[in-house]
């Protein structure tokens, strides 16, 4: 049997116009190992409809290289984490062009309904990309990345950096790193 991949088509200016406000779908199921929960989706990615979708965001690459998948996929294979017991949320769901125009009450928000689809889904991981959005929506202003002491039920909670290219600090590789600490 052949298994078709889905293309994925660079988004046109109307489709990323388009894209605003839009919200993406979560990949998620009961008891995962880990939960990736970015901050938000961007136009790219509502305007394809595929978690981290940006070019330049080094999410893929980084699950790659910290071993949580067997070769770098592609964004239009996002459903294929399920299989190997990872899946993806987002900490708000409003699309916006930069996660600079949320508000803290969304980020408080954000946190509160983390919590009940942590509580509902069980992972038992609950990786949030993104030390801002860990800071402001938990209202933990001195967080720092890695291991966190506090739980959401059983969920352990890591911070990890934001794996998008404007985070110049961190590589997919230095990302990659740190996710290998998860498992």
């Amino acid at each position: 049997m052949v298994q078709k991949k889905l293309i994925m088509l660079k988004p046109t200016k109307q489709d990323l116009a388009d894209a605003i406000n839009k919200q993406i779908h979560d990949v998620i199921a009961p008891d995962l190992k880990i939960l990736f929960c970015g901050i938000n989706p961007g136009l790219y990615t509502a305007a394809t409809g595929f978690h981290f979708a940006r070019p330049g965001n080094r999410f893929w690459k980084a699950l790659y290289y910290g071993g949580i998948t067997d070769r770098v996929l592609n964004p239009s294979e996002q459903d294929e984490l399920l299989k190997y017991g990872y899946g993806i949320t987002n900490f708000v769901s409003r699309t916006t062009n930069a996660a600079a125009e949320l508000s803290k009450e969304e980020y408080i928000a954000g946190a509160e309904n983390l919590k009940a689809k942590i509580l509902f889904y069980r992972p038992k991981i609950l990786a949030i990309l993104g030390i801002e959005a860990y800071r402001k929506g938990f209202q933990k202003p001195k967080a720092k990345i890695g291991l966190h002491d506090e739980k959401i039920g059983e969920t352990k909670i890591w911070v990890l950096p934001n794996p998008s290219g404007l985070n110049a600090h961190f590589t997919a590789e230095s990302i990659g790193e740190l996710m290998r600490g998860i498992k």
